[in-house]
């Protein structure tokens, strides 16, 4: 009677394509691991903004107007954020009180400034507030930074997420300026879009703000005062820090204000005549649009004046959709983006 053979393991050939099978997989794995924890990141962003919308909306509830803006330049003076503003309605009251960051009425606000406020010991201005940081951007796990624009060299505790001042503008590349702002409803026909926006988050909008509004004017929004709808009106978007000075301090009114003239994601996309956005040419008037790192830089979120959140691609209309969002009494007819 023939004996059978016992094979006691692998050929050489087996065990190489058990590991070109292995290898296959993980090359197949790794790419959906990213994508996963990117969506996790554009959601976690998505939810950020969510909360600060919110927040807006129930500062707007206690003052009968949206969280603004309070100016410019440098920590020597009051020149306070809408972040700032909203610090109470976000779970962060104990800074904004311990920072003494003021009272805030529709007919002004009394505060300290931002050299002066501190919490702890610490500048308030270098406290991070983890909610206005974006995971997908790529710096997000450093915290200070001491290159922003107009507080250099300055410590402070960066955020991604900008309010929009509107969609005119008259620096920087002649894309960005439009030559066009509706000639109707705050600082109608007016291209001074840094302190003269024709949106609801301009650098210098709060009651009382320090700044040159360069004949445009003050305003505090009440939501019924947007006449394009508050469903058809950006009121936060995201940036990077990585790629602008002007994208930065949380605590700063000139860091957390941007425009729609500048077109989305246009450091990043081929063709539109911008190769970098940092301050190296003294290039300001290229630096405040709005970027992220989602999906390939394929677009970002922005947050409406309604607190939905949406993700703008960059295949939106520039010239037209993207710039009539940004505008609050402009009365352009757009269809939804999302």
């Amino acid at each position: 009677m023939k004996k059978s053979r016992v094979r006691l393991g692998f050929t050489l050939i087996e065990l190489l394509v058990v590991i070109a099978i292995i290898a296959i997989l993980i090359a197949l794995l790794v790419p959906a691991v990213q994508k996963v924890r990117e969506a996790a990141a554009r959601l976690q962003c998505a939810n950020n903004m969510k909360q600060l919308a919110l927040g807006c909306h129930s500062f707007h509830d206690a003052n009968k107007v949206l969280p603004q803006n309070f100016g410019c330049c440098g920590t020597g003076g009051a020149y306070w954020s809408w972040i700032a503003m909203v610090l109470p309605y976000i779970e962060q009251n104990d800074i904004y009180l311990a920072g003494n960051i003021g009272v805030f009425t529709p007919q002004g606000h009394t505060v300290t400034t931002l050299a002066a406020s501190t919490v702890n010991g610490q500048p308030t201005i270098a406290i991070p507030v983890q909610m206005v940081r974006c995971p997908s951007d790529p710096t997000y796990g450093q915290t200070l930074w001491t290159d922003r624009a107009d507080i250099s060299p300055t410590p402070c505790a960066i955020s991604n997420y900008k309010g929009v001042a509107g969609a005119n503008w008259e620096w920087g590349n002649a894309l960005w300026n439009p030559g066009w702002s509706p000639a109707v409803g705050v600082n109608g026909g007016n291209q001074q879009g840094l302190d003269a926006g024709n949106g609801v988050l301009w650098r210098s909008n709060g009651p009382g703000a320090s700044g040159n509004i360069a004949g445009g004017q003050e305003f505090s929004w009440p939501l019924v005062a947007i006449t394009d709808g508050t469903s058809n009106t950006f009121m936060i978007g995201e940036d990077l820090p990585l790629l602008s000075q002007w994208c930065g301090c949380w605590a700063y009114a000139n860091n957390t204000t941007g425009t729609t003239a500048i077109y989305l994601n246009a450091n990043q996309t081929a063709g539109l005549g911008v190769t970098e956005q940092n301050d190296t040419n003294g290039d300001w008037g290229d630096n405040y649009g709005f970027a992220s790192m989602h999906s390939g830089s394929g677009g970002a979120n922005f947050a409406f004046c309604d607190g939905r959140v949406s993700f703008i691609s960059n295949s939106i209309g520039m010239t037209t959709v993207y710039r009539y969002l940004a505008t609050a009494q402009g009365g352009e007819v757009v269809a939804d983006p999302d």
